[in-house]
């Protein structure tokens, strides 16, 4: 796309990238890098990646999963408008079921740190895998997002945009309550995933929905691995 944004092929929120006007001269401009959306049966997984400006700080922040659905939304708009860079990406369901959902949030991480302006001079990412083709030195952090400032706004970021996504994607596939569950394995999805059938949206290298494949055969390949449960 021509605005430099990569949004996939569904609709998704307008504005998902920002560049900061303001320089930072003399600190290396470190980029927390954490995905929302690996888990899920249906939707995309969104990767956030997010350079905190050093003298504009925000209150409140740490990992998406520990705050509630209303401080995650009261801060989106705070890192958006106080970060010195940020950027979201969407690795779709088609990519997704092609490479694997390990490789595809790989490739998002990548595809979202190479798209900051400022660039990164060093990356952070939740876990214990780095990705390829970054344009800076990477480090892996367990539980990063607990402990670093950056990471936990990724994860801000990446968990708001991506159940923005799935409240969308539930305007065009009402019978699934994606706005309710946001494509995880919780029991109104599974029952939903049996009565009518997947979805586009729906991974079918994820087991649960091949198994509700028409004329299914079982692909040894096909796990169970990242089907989760609704986090709590």
């Amino acid at each position: 796309m021509g605005d430099g944004r990569r949004c996939g092929r569904t609709s998704r929120p307008p504005c998902i990238a920002r560049s900061g006007a303001h320089a930072v001269t003399r600190r290396l401009r470190i980029a927390g890098v954490d995905e929302a959306g690996r888990g899920p049966l249906a939707g995309p997984v969104a990767v956030a990646a997010v350079i905190l400006h050093p003298r504009r700080p925000i209150d409140g922040l740490d990992d998406s999963k520990k705050l509630t659905e209303k401080r995650r939304e009261a801060l989106y708009p705070l890192i958006v408008e106080r970060a010195l860079a940020w950027r979201v990406e969407f690795v779709e369901v088609d990519e997704i079921d092609r490479i694997n959902i390990f490789q595809a949030t790989m490739v998002g991480m990548a595809r979202a740190v190479q798209a900051l302006a400022p660039a990164a001079e060093r990356v952070i990412v939740d876990g214990n895998r780095v990705p390829r083709d970054l344009p800076c030195p990477a480090r892996a952090i367990v539980g990063g997002d607990a402990t670093e400032q950056a990471i936990m706004a990724a994860s801000v970021l990446a968990k708001v945009a991506r159940d923005r996504a799935m409240v969308a994607l539930h305007q065009t596939y009402p019978d699934y309550g994606f706005d309710r569950h946001k494509g995880y394995s919780a029991p109104l999805h599974l029952a939903a995933l049996l009565a009518h059938g997947p979805c586009p949206q729906h991974r079918r290298s994820f087991a649960p929905v091949a198994r509700a494949l028409p004329d299914h055969i079982a692909d040894p390949v096909t796990s169970d691995l990242f089907a989760e449960p609704l986090p709590a």
